[in-house]
């Protein structure tokens, strides 16, 4: 162990850190590997916030590792805002430790003589987003680990429009907070700077998720829904605005409708996943049900399972169910004429084509951004000229106006209900809108592969794939020329067959793409959350009928396929 690392563990051996964090430093030491995993760099604050193993150690999730942040975050708003009246709002989710962390940020808040509003219990992410313009605060904070495993949790940072925060503000705060010392967190609440809030803030929220996510329909009534929460904070948002919207024959899952950080119910708390909807889906079945629905622990990302033309339950990845969503969307605007060229929909470098299509042909502007949600929240805030329809992305996100500024997976779940109540009353289903979208705008399909390497090692392993591909890019793949790649780091997009290159226009991010001649895409990134390298594809082919549909998804899949395997995966 070099003498940068023994000197930085031992640190942690006297104030400001306390007597019992000494003691589980001792207990470390007897693990050498463990302790240096603990320790051998700084968990990162990145452009969204931070997110990493809850334990003790600088590359770990710990009250000193946020309070560091949140010290940095209350010099940052002191110098931005020239010391007048701060406020900020606070929300935490179903994790083990988070109300005890999120009380320890709001003391070094509120030591900080900024007014702290704080949720009384877990809430979600989308309502802590309505809060902070609700309540006209200065920024937000969400501790949150998302769909990671039990062992995660983490800190995201919202701005005082609701979004998260984005260039310049994310880097002129981490450079605030690189700039901290643990000697500097101010920890001496005070306590009359600290509020607690709840239900007031609840309805608020459950009003206007409702006001967006309900159109003049009827039949509500007659749509059989199995939710579920996974264990997570959605349990104290969907149920009460699908009741207020008008669902009666809402069916929770029982045994995951508690929240509950260790997930016990799940391998993983993710609603990308067919087996964390597995018990929704055999309730579902059991009583007939016309939907499935499930969240992720923080509520910004849903789920869905449907009626096929089978009427077998068919899961939905994430662009289905943004396509569905978003054509929902643009065929009311137009019923009620709103639509006049300054709307837009927006979706990332990595999701369907099938949306801009869409957007080409009801003249909305169709904007895409990098990965991450924070983009389509700086669109709205970057072009208040435009109306926001909605707009998502592939890993299951979807928002629907401009009240909220994050993926919303409360109004998200009324849209969907919304849809399939429209398609039931119109002797339809959810799936046959799918199929009509893709009759209408081209029949794509697209496919996820994520490869899990943790640790040291695996970054190291993340970081040498990412080089190799950057370095020797293909040429072809299963026979297809490479007629575009696009290369994110260095801001560039190179025409292969015509030998010309262009600049991206968009933030630099650890990126490539690679178009091929059939108009099939490969997508490479690293997860900015989880130790994953990940691999999207994309194909497409037309449709002329619906009922070929049968015949036309199984050519797709066997093309994604063989794109696969010409990759070497």
């Amino acid at each position: 162990m070099n003498n940068g690392l023994s000197a930085k563990i031992e640190e942690w051996s006297h104030p400001p850190f306390d007597k019992e964090t000494t003691i589980q430093l001792e207990g470390l030491k007897q693990n050498p590997e463990q302790l240096e995993d603990a320790f051998y760099k700084d968990l990162e604050f990145g452009t969204g916030g931070m997110r990493g193993v809850m334990g003790i150690g600088t590359n770990r999730i710990n009250a000193y590792t946020l309070g560091k942040s949140s010290q940095g975050l209350c010099d940052y708003l002191k110098s931005v805002f020239n010391n007048q009246p701060l406020k900020v709002v606070i929300a935490y989710d179903c994790r083990n430790n988070s109300k005890s962390l999120a009380i320890k940020v709001a003391e070094v808040f509120s030591a900080n003589s900024i007014k702290v509003f704080i949720f009384s219990d877990l809430r979600t992410t989308p309502e802590l987003s309505f809060a902070v313009k609700h309540l006209e605060a200065h920024c937000g904070i969400v501790l949150t680990a998302s769909h990671n495993p039990p062992e995660y949790n983490g800190y995201k940072v919202y701005w005082k429009d609701g979004g998260q925060i984005v260039p310049p503000q994310d880097k002129e705060i981490i450079d605030r907070i690189n700039h901290t010392r643990f000697s500097d967190i101010q920890f001496d609440a005070n306590e009359g700077l600290i509020e607690w809030i709840d239900q007031d803030v609840d309805q608020a929220f459950f009003d206007k998720s409702v006001q967006l996510g309900r159109f003049d329909q009827s039949g509500r009534e007659n749509f059989k829904i199995v939710f579920t929460p996974l264990h997570g904070t959605s349990i104290t948002a969907v149920p009460q605005v699908l009741t207020q919207a008008g669902y009666t024959d809402v069916h929770l899952v029982e045994a995951q409708s508690s929240p509950n950080g260790n997930f016990p119910t799940v391998k993983s708390p993710n609603p990308e996943e067919p087996e964390a909807l597995k018990m929704a889906l055999d309730k579902a079945i059991d009583i007939g049900a016309d939907m499935v629905i499930g969240t992720d622990p923080d509520s910004d990302r849903l789920g869905i399972a449907v009626r096929d033309q089978n009427n077998n339950f068919r899961l939905l990845n994430g662009n289905q169910t943004m396509v569905v969503m978003t054509y929902f969307l643009l065929e009311q605007w137009k019923k009620s004429e709103r639509l006049d060229g300054k709307q837009f929909v927006a979706s990332t470098i990595v999701s369907t084509p099938m949306i801009q299509k869409m957007a080409q042909t009801y003249g909305v502007q169709y904007m895409e951004t990098l990965t991450g949600f924070k983009w389509i929240g700086k669109l709205i805030k970057d072009f208040p000229s435009l109306e926001f329809i909605g707009g998502g992305e592939e890993s299951f996100g979807y928002l629907v106006g401009d009240a909220i500024r994050d993926k919303d997976a409360v109004t998200a779940t009324l849209l969907a209900c919304e849809i399939g109540t429209f398609a039931k009353n119109n002797n339809q289903s959810f799936y046959d809108i799918l199929i009509e979208c893709y009759r209408k705008f081209g029949a794509y399909k697209e496919k996820l592969m994520s490869f899990t390497q943790k640790g040291k090692e695996g970054a190291g392993k993340i970081k040498a794939m990412m080089e190799g591909y950057r370095n020797n890019p293909p040429k072809e793949i299963a026979g297809v020329r490479v007629s575009q790649s696009e290369d994110y780091l260095k801001s560039e997009r190179v025409f292969l067959l015509d030998k010309r290159s262009e600049k991206i226009d968009l933030p630099v991010a650890d990126v490539l793409i690679f178009s091929l001649e059939d108009d099939s895409k490969i997508a490479i990134r690293p997860s900015g959350t989880e130790p994953k390298i990940k691999f999207y594809f994309s194909v497409n082919d037309t449709l002329g009928e619906n009922e070929d549909w049968d015949t036309v998804e199984p050519r797709l899949d066997q093309k994604i396929a063989t794109i696969i395997k010409g990759i070497g995966l």
